[in-house]
């Protein structure tokens, strides 16, 4: 206490004298001068000593101790612990340790068994927490498959509502057919004609009631033997060729009591008229059991089989009968009444494929050709008299005060052609004095100029001719056999007629549209003729030389189209549509005692993640709803485009489309538009099909050929595909399919077509089981997405006259031989055919690739087993004029793992080669047109906000 209270005189000495000694001290210095005065505490207090100690004590007494007090506890527990020290087993007995053991056993295997009992439980529950996922999955499923079924059902009841309103809608709209009217035998007694049977026409000289708009246009036929009008015998070829034809046709009846008309055959006869006595012809007509004393309803068929064929109708009372024939006179002809008929010049049926003229080149050596000598000179002369027939001889002398006139006007046109024939810068053909055909100088006007030679050696030149010239007679005569002939082998050899004179009635002029075809110009321009033609340009003159093609065939080339161009012309002026083309039937493999197996299939995992709508009930595109409206307001265009007025079709591409208000305001049956109007993408596209037509379905045609295991596959995958209407198998095998073949049940039904033999144009045979117009053809190894078949479904809706699908194909020049067109399949920047195996296509194409497309290009397609998809591209471009729509960046579409198709082969592309050069020869011409672009969907590759969705993500 003495030391301590000594300090305090100090510190305020040394705090007062700190402020003036303070200087700059490093923060570390600071640090280090704590440390030392820590340590300095230590020594000088004794506190180090006492520190170190106690920690020796922790560290070292307390564990001995500790470790003391565990072993003494393990000692006297020995039955807690399965550990004893080394000394305490020793010391120890057996007994004990014995003991000991057997207690460690036994907890062993206690601890053991409830591991296994554990184990159990853990293998339980996990087995139930499976089947508690297996079952909460299969929920799942079943809600997901529930729900899908929901809404197909909601849809399914929509469409059905809809289908009801709309046939309630239909049965409204409906107008009966009228009433048919059959005749009455006891109905005898005589009409009179209108003043003259010179005025006939169709209103006042034809009897309607007997030819109702649902008669099917039944035709009585009368019997050359039981019917011989005159002692001349009917020309042999004419009477066997008419009889022939007319015998399969679907109008004829035998039975006259429900006749709408009544044929008549006059002629031509063997002798062609020279010794047909006018007056015992119209006394025999009079007397034909139907005639009613006025003939009316009656086709007078005087059919010429030679340029020497006489008018022997001429000047004969035929009161209302309708005449039929090649030549007439100014003052025989009614107009709209009689009908002028090409002449009998072909075959029975078809004509020779060798004999089709190639279309190209379009300018020919001769720029033009005519081969004739002048009428006048053809030795028809005053003295002549014929006593069987006096008015065709007062024909002759009226043809022969005509002389004068005859003669300026042919002289006038004489001199033009001399000087065509001097012409410089085009190569011409023109004979005037050339020996004249073996032609009957009393039959032809004194106003025609004469054929020269033979018909063989007219068409030499003709082959050769970019035009031909036909000189009109005069115009007191409409039509001859002349002019007709000249007609027939120019359109024959694909020369453009030029005929000078505009009086000249064509035949069937009255539907044919023949300034398509021939070149008609007034006499008076035969000077600015050369001038004129110089003008057309080369895709005029092959359109005019296609179309030529098309009349020849289709109304000139043989009896069988003569006689149906004549009943097609009496049945459009009444308005009755044609005959129903045939269906082809559709025989299951199946027998009914042996259905096949089936297994349905439940589910199929979708290939891209599109919402597309759910499946709908089949139901069938409707027919016939044009069949009169057609004939009224396409007519024109039925008669002068392939195939012609001779077929009644259910349903065809070219059928107009409703302009897009009118769907909203009073005719939008059947419509589905998107969004109810709206528009929209993503779910409101998908939920409708839209478009311009009204909602329909399609039908896929499935070739096949003792491939099983692909085949059920590819069928298994249309599983649930929208729009899908029926699935009809081609089996193409001579052996039935296997028993054991377990067929998959899907949303439609699939039909195995049992086929007449293994031909791949079995693939385009239209089946009465195809009930919709669009047809999906498609090859049993492709492998198409569902999104994909539905937007080249979409895309064909908006364009149904062309083939639209999938893997593209084109044509090109061979420039080795430079002959012709060769097949390509490289990729390539322009297109020209799509491939049939994954394509949609018009049903009326397999009527026209089955009845009207030329025989031969079938049986190529059957020789080389190959092509049967080349026929069709050239069949729908010929057509059409248009090439195909490729969708899609698809280049193949075969199935990974797929067998080697045939198109592997090295041999299958050199028949292609071959396929379209003999193509382009039955056509005279390469149909194919080029394309150069595909078409992908809306919005692909558009970028669009998030709350908006593309039509298709992946095309």
């Amino acid at each position: 206490m003495l030391r301590l209270s000594s300090y305090p005189a100090r510190i305020p000495m040394t705090m007062m004298e700190y402020p003036m000694k303070k200087e700059y001290v490093p923060p570390h210095a600071n640090r280090q001068n704590g440390n030392m005065t820590f340590y300095r505490w230590l020594f000088r207090s004794g506190h180090l000593p006492r520190l170190i100690i106690s920690l020796l004590v922790i560290l070292i007494v307390i564990p001995l101790i500790t470790h003391y007090y565990l072993s003494k506890a393990e000692v006297a527990a020995p039955g807690k612990s399965s550990q004893l020290s080394l000394s305490a087993i020793q010391s120890m007995k057996p007994l004990e340790i014995k003991t000991h053991l057997e207690e460690l056993y036994r907890i062993k295997e206690s601890v053991l068994t409830e591991l296994r009992e554990i184990e159990e439980k853990r293998k339980s529950m996990q087995s139930q927490l499976n089947q508690y996922t297996k079952q909460i999955e299969r929920v799942q499923m079943e809600i997901s498959t529930s729900n899908g079924d929901l809404e197909r059902v909601k849809s399914q009841i929509a469409q059905k509502v809809k289908e009801q309103e709309e046939v309630v809608e239909r049965s409204q709209r409906h107008i009966s057919a009228p009433k048919q009217i059959l005749p009455n035998l006891e109905d005898n007694f005589d009409i009179a004609p209108p003043q003259s049977s010179a005025r006939c026409r169709q209103h006042n000289c034809f009897d309607y009631s007997r030819c109702s708009l649902t008669s099917h246009f039944p035709v009585y036929v009368y019997n050359t033997q039981e019917a011989s009008l005159t002692s001349a015998k009917i020309d042999s070829f004419v009477r066997t060729s008419v009889l022939s034809v007319l015998s399969t046709n679907p109008y004829v009846t035998f039975d006259p009591n429900i006749a709408c008309v009544y044929l008549v055959i006059i002629g031509d006869t063997e002798d062609h008229g020279r010794t047909t006595n006018s007056i015992e012809l119209e006394s025999q007509l009079h007397k034909l059991p139907l005639w009613k004393g006025d003939g009316r309803n009656h086709v007078l068929l005087n059919l010429a089989r030679n340029v020497s064929a006489r008018n022997t109708l001429e000047h004969i009372n035929t009161g209302r009968a309708m005449i039929v024939q090649t030549g007439f006179s100014e003052s025989q002809f009614r107009p709209g009444f009689d009908i002028i008929s090409p002449m009998l010049l072909g075959k029975e049926s078809g004509f020779i494929v060798k004999q089709v003229p190639l279309q190209i080149p379009a300018r020919r050596q001769y720029f033009i050709s005519f081969q004739g000598v002048i009428g006048h000179s053809s030795g028809k002369t005053i003295d002549y008299v014929d006593e069987n027939n006096p008015p065709l001889s007062r024909r002759l002398k009226a043809d022969l005060r005509r002389t004068s006139r005859t003669d300026s006007s042919n002289d006038f046109i004489l001199e033009e052609l001399e000087k065509l024939k001097h012409l410089e810068d085009d190569k011409v053909y023109i004979e005037l004095s050339c020996k004249k055909a073996h032609v009957d100088a009393q039959a032809v006007d004194a106003s025609e100029w004469n054929l020269c030679l033979n018909s063989q050696s007219r068409r030499t030149i003709l082959k050769e001719s970019t035009y031909t010239l036909i000189v009109a007679p005069d115009d007191h005569i409409v039509s001859s056999t002349t002019v007709y002939t000249r007609l027939y082998e120019a359109l024959q050899t694909g020369a453009i007629p030029v005929i000078l004179g505009e009086h000249i009635q064509l035949p069937f002029g009255e539907f044919i549209d023949w300034a398509k075809v021939v070149v008609t110009l007034p006499k008076a321009r035969v000077t600015e003729m050369y001038f004129y033609l110089k003008t057309i340009q080369d895709t005029d003159l092959l359109a005019m030389r296609r179309q030529g093609w098309f009349i020849w065939t289709t109304y000139l080339s043989s009896s069988k189209s003569v006689l149906d161009g004549i009943l097609a012309t009496l049945r459009t002026r009444l308005s009755i549509p044609a005959s129903i083309v045939r269906d082809e039937p559709s025989p299951s493999i199946f027998h009914n005692e042996s259905p096949p197996k089936t297994l349905k299939v439940e589910h199929m995992l979708p290939e891209s993640d599109d919402v597309l709508p759910p499946a709908e009930l089949p139901f069938p595109s409707p027919k016939y709803l044009r069949n009169f409206t057609s004939l009224s307001v396409s007519g024109g265009s039925i008669w002068n485009n392939p195939p012609g007025p001779f077929h009644l079709y259910p349903f065809t591409p070219f059928d107009p489309i409703l302009p897009s208000d009118a769907k909203f305001t009073g005719s939008g049956l059947g419509f589905r538009p998107i969004g109810g109007g709206a528009g929209g993408a993503g779910k409101e596209f998908q939920e409708s099909i839209g478009g311009n037509v009204p909602g329909e379905q399609f039908t896929i045609v499935m070739l096949t050929y003792e491939r099983e295991t692909v085949l059920l596959t590819s069928l298994q995958r249309l599983m649930g595909l929208p729009y899908l209407n029926k699935i009809l198998v081609v089996w193409n095998s001579p052996e039935p399919p296997n028993t054991d073949i377990v067929w998959p049940e899907i949303h439609v039904p699939i039909k195995v077509i049992k086929t007449k033999k293994n031909s791949l144009n079995n693939r385009f045979l239209p089946y009465d089981e195809i009930e919709t117009e669009a047809i999906l053809s498609i090859d049993d190894d492709a492998h198409l997405r569902h999104d994909e078949i539905l937007f080249g479904f979409r895309v064909w809706r908006e364009a149904r006259d062309r083939i639209v699908g999938f893997p593209g194909r084109f044509h090109a020049w061979d420039l080795n031989n430079k002959n012709g067109f060769l097949y390509n399949a490289n990729y390539s920047c322009e297109l020209s055919m799509v491939l049939t195996g994954a394509a949609f296509f018009h049903k009326y194409y397999a009527y026209l690739y089955s009845y009207t497309m030329p025989q031969a290009i079938r049986d190529k397609v059957d020789e080389f087993m190959n092509c049967e998809d080349i026929a069709m591209n050239f069949l729908a471009s010929h057509i059409t004029r248009k090439p195909p729509i490729k969708v899609t960046s698809r280049w193949t579409f075969r199935c990974p793992g797929c067998p080697d198709a045939l198109s592997m082969d090295d041999s299958h592309f050199q028949e292609r080669h071959l396929c379209i050069q003999y193509f382009t020869s039955i056509y005279g011409y390469t149909p194919l047109v080029y394309t150069q672009f595909r078409v992908d969907s809306v919005l692909f590759k558009t970028r669009l906000p998030h709350d908006k969705q593309k039509c298709f993500k992946f095309i």
